[in-house]
């Protein structure tokens, strides 16, 4: 981290690992505004973009737990405007992803498909320039409005057949099922279940006016140095409580919840999942189609689980995290994994996307296991 600092990659970060239950490391780096020159502090809020994924998934698989949903559901049954799924297929010998035609999909789309990553819903194929008409995202939707247009939304594939990454449109219908089957919005849903039997009071799709002043400084890298961003409109209003990104957080609370899937489903007494849900959770659901998509991640010796990657053979993956492992990242360098094998969990908060910080990372991580 200080020598992504020093290069000017990131001006700060914080970084977590825990291990058999105990915070084995936890420091704040570099600075949180290069223009105030304030230090970067441990309870810094950042966006954490897709890491908002998996806590959407553990909400779907509390009501599983209840019997109230199935993986093997059609999203129809919760979202009536998914009834009559279209597939686009682009015509033989056009130059142009544009020029396509639609045909019927030759089965429902499932809750599976949009957990894994399957379904072809606004995944950046064929059907992107449509699903843009069709259902574009706008900050003011709300689920129930969004998840009603997606419906309409031809997909890129036959559901089931390839994996390619659905970065907003996937989830955020899985959030949409999670309201109806609760009978409550998304955010308190999470609320209740999940950030307050955690202690995660710093997570939230809204931070408060007294927490403003802890919210980091985005960057971009340029030509001419990192550049600053200015905090989105939505950092203290928001009527889209998504699944797939949206969530604000700290590194403390975030490992809070890492460290429930560590444990298996439970933390400090409370019990969110049963172990054999999380393992669930963590166990490859695409068989093949992740190692071969090409796409986001994908590479040998990885799989897919529900909303979460996993590292099937280290070796073959080459990748810094044990056999086993699973976790996600998010776009503005954000990144967690929980590591069964070495009862450990791992967060690194940075707002500051690309460069290799997350690789360095997890092998700093690695190498400093000795026992």
């Amino acid at each position: 981290v200080d020598r992504a600092i020093e290069a000017e990659a990131i001006t700060g970060a914080v970084t977590l690992v825990a291990r058999r239950g105990k915070v084995a490391h936890f420091e704040a780096h570099g600075l949180m505004n290069l223009e105030s020159m304030r230090e970067m502090e441990t309870d810094t809020i950042f966006q954490i973009g897709s890491m908002t994924k998996p806590v959407a998934g553990v909400a779907f698989l509390l009501l599983l737990e209840e019997g109230r949903v199935r993986l093997s559901d059609p999203v129809k049954r919760f979202i009536p405007e998914f009834e009559e799924t279209q597939v686009a297929v682009a015509r033989s010998g056009s130059d142009d992803d544009s020029d396509i035609y639609l045909v019927p999909s030759q089965r429902d789309v499932t809750v599976r498909d949009l957990l894994t990553h399957t379904s072809g819903l606004v995944s950046g194929g064929v059907a992107s320039r449509v699903a843009s008409r069709i259902a574009p995202r706008h900050s003011d939707d709300t689920l129930e409005t969004y998840a009603a247009d997606l419906g309409g939304v031809p997909l890129d594939f036959q559901p089931g057949t390839q994996w390619s990454y659905s970065g907003l449109a996937g989830i955020d219908t899985v959030a949409r099922v999670v309201e109806v089957v609760a009978g409550v919005p998304f955010d308190e849903f999470l609320r209740e279940r999940i950030f307050d039997p955690l202690g995660m009071h710093d997570t939230s799709y809204i931070v408060p006016s007294e927490k403003l002043s802890r919210v980091v400084t985005r960057y971009v890298r340029t030509e001419s140095g990192l550049e600053e961003r200015e905090k989105p409109s939505w950092v203290d209003t928001v009527t889209l409580t998504a699944g797939g990104g949206g969530l604000w957080s700290t590194a403390g609370d975030y490992a809070k919840f890492a460290q429930m899937l560590v444990n298996q489903g439970e933390l400090n007494g409370q019990r969110i999942l049963g172990r054999k849900t999380v393992e669930l959770m963590a166990a490859n659901h695409v068989d093949d189609l992740y190692e071969n998509s090409g796409r986001v991640g994908g590479r040998p010796g990885r799989g897919f689980g529900l909303t979460v990657d996993l590292v099937l053979d280290a070796v073959v993956a080459q990748d810094n995290r044990s056999t086993g492992s699973f976790g996600w990242t998010g776009a503005l360098g954000t990144a967690f994994w929980v590591d069964p094998k070495e009862e450990m969990t791992a967060v690194l908060m940075v707002q500051t996307p690309g460069g290799t910080l997350r690789a360095d990372f997890q092998n700093a991580v690695r190498q400093a296991i000795i026992d």
